[in-house]
């Protein structure tokens, strides 16, 4: 992976453009790395994006075709490197913003799903293309997919392999938009910009409250959202918002 740091946007790039920036483990693991070692207090967003004509193909087929020694040892692997891909982005308080440059195939289709907002290019392609090679989605595909698409979407996806363009991948909100490859760059920084302006450490308990309450029941979830916003009311982000609104001016957040 190739990794900048500046201004408070940290830039994940996968670095394989040959391979189409198809994923190994070593390549999961530093992305997970890169994604928990980010904080509110350092970043106000995260961009991740694919060197060359491809977001990502996927697990590596070169790494797919070596058999595991037991199922056990096959668990292990995928928990350690794609498993913490998933919990890393999950739990990243900073908004991950996902430039989907090109195609994004497998595992590069559940790294769009993870994300926080998505842009496409207008000439990407997707699949969630596991089915292919006889595999479950992972890299969160069984769990963040139908929340995003929908259950019966989310089978048809899983279950066929199909291909289908960025336009479709807008209509099923896989990603927010897909717009003409030469504006991407100018849409991705437009989107961060934004973010810059506002209060980052709120917008990362959004964020929480959301992924936490994915599985709980309402009176839980309510709770927790009550929790969270107890806090954002004793905050200086609150105060500065406030001051702002009965001032006339735009708030300065941190």
């Amino acid at each position: 992976m190739r990794i900048t740091d500046d201004d408070g946007v940290l830039r994940l790039t996968f670095d394989r453009p040959d391979a189409l920036n198809a994923l190994t483990g070593e390549t999961a693991a530093e992305l997970a790395d890169a994604i928990a070692d980010a904080t509110p207090e350092a970043h106000d967003a995260i961009v991740l994006t694919g060197a060359g004509e491809a977001f990502s193909a996927g697990g590596d087929l070169e790494m797919l075709s070596e058999t595991p020694d037991s199922s056990q040892d096959a668990y292990e692997n995928v928990t350690e490197t794609f498993g913490r891909v998933v919990e890393a982005m999950l739990e990243c308080r900073v908004p991950i913003v996902a430039k989907v440059n090109g195609d994004a195939i497998g595992a590069g289709l559940s790294l769009v799903a993870l994300a926080d907002i998505a842009y496409a290019a207008a000439d990407a392609t997707f699949s969630c293309a596991f089915v292919r090679v006889g595999l479950v989605p992972d890299t969160g595909g069984t769990v963040m997919l139908p929340h995003i698409v929908g259950l019966r979407a989310a089978k048809r996806l899983a279950f066929t392999g199909e291909f289908f363009d960025a336009e479709r991948a807008a209509d099923l909100d896989l990603v927010n938009e897909a717009i003409p490859a030469a504006e991407l760059d100018d849409r991705v920084a437009e989107t961060v910009e934004r973010l810059a302006d506002g209060p980052t450490a709120t917008i990362g308990m959004m964020k929480q409250a959301m992924h936490e309450n994915l599985g709980r029941s309402w009176d839980e979830a309510l709770d927790y959202e009550n929790l969270l916003q107890a806090q954002a009311r004793t905050s200086d982000a609150h105060e500065e918002g406030v001051a702002a609104f009965l001032a006339g001016r735009d708030p300065a957040f941190e």
